[in-house]
């Protein structure tokens, strides 16, 4: 069964308002492998996930990707599928039964928050518009244009393998994207509702300063990954070139 083989991944810092609540409703949607990944809570995040029947793993070194790649070291290994999900309450699960059904098609599925209207106008003006820029700087690297760099995200987990992730930041959603396409993924966005976080601070777009250094390794992880890129490409043509070379007799 499709439920069984999917590992719910939730990197938490803080949440204790917001933690069971989320659990409960993956829950209901049949969702039982549930790890909470704690960032380094000073409160009772740890407590109410495991009351709440999550596993606990820590990841004592602070970062949204770091907290991410402790998850996926200790994925089960009947697992098939990772979902990845905010532990703040503002991803709105409605739609996981679609994501569901496109695990018969697709590699990767996004929610995409920017194609519903209560989604668009809970995100705040900073995550507008840092969406924007990164999704527009993919298309124009990549070819592939995103509508959103979304929380809510669902893959393959041998898809992940082959995208070998690196990024251990904030860069973590950007990077996966970009790899995706040229790992040549089946990606799907599937339009989803937001809300704004029910419990604890952004660690992002909370602040001037975190909006910044996100803002700020978001386009460096671009950069890199695009001028990696380039040199690929570049070295390909250089043999394709040495290739059509006639040969002297």
């Amino acid at each position: 069964m499709l439920l069984e083989r999917i590992l719910v991944i939730i990197p938490v810092l803080n949440e204790e308002h917001t933690i069971t609540n989320v659990i409960k409703s993956l829950h209901c949607y049949g969702l039982t492998k549930i790890m909470v990944v704690d960032n380094g809570s000073t409160d009772k995040s740890v407590e109410k996930s495991i009351n709440a029947g999550a596993k606990v793993m820590l990841e004592p070194i602070a970062g949204y990707g770091r907290a991410c790649w402790r998850g996926i070291q200790n994925t089960p290994l009947n697992c098939d599928w990772i979902l990845f999900c905010d532990g703040d309450g503002s991803d709105d699960l409605k739609q996981l039964p679609k994501f569901l059904e496109a695990t018969n098609k697709y590699d990767l599925i996004l929610g995409n928050r920017r194609a519903t209207k209560i989604g668009r106008s809970a995100m705040t003006p900073v995550q507008n518009f840092g969406n924007k820029l990164a999704t527009f700087l993919i298309g124009l690297g990549w070819g592939y244009w995103y509508q959103d760099l979304g929380p809510l995200r669902l893959i393959r987990k041998s898809s992940l393998e082959r995208i070998r992730m690196r990024d251990r930041g904030f860069g973590w959603t950007v990077e996966m994207q970009a790899r995706a396409i040229e790992c040549g993924l089946k990606i799907s966005e599937i339009p989803v509702g937001y809300r704004r976080r029910q419990g604890g601070r952004s660690k992002i777009s909370g602040t001037i300063k975190g909006s910044f250094q996100a803002g700020t390794i978001i386009l460096a992880t671009l950069g890199k990954l695009y001028l990696k890129r380039l040199w690929k490409m570049i070295k390909l043509q250089r043999n394709i070139n040495k290739l059509r070379k006639p040969r002297q007799i």
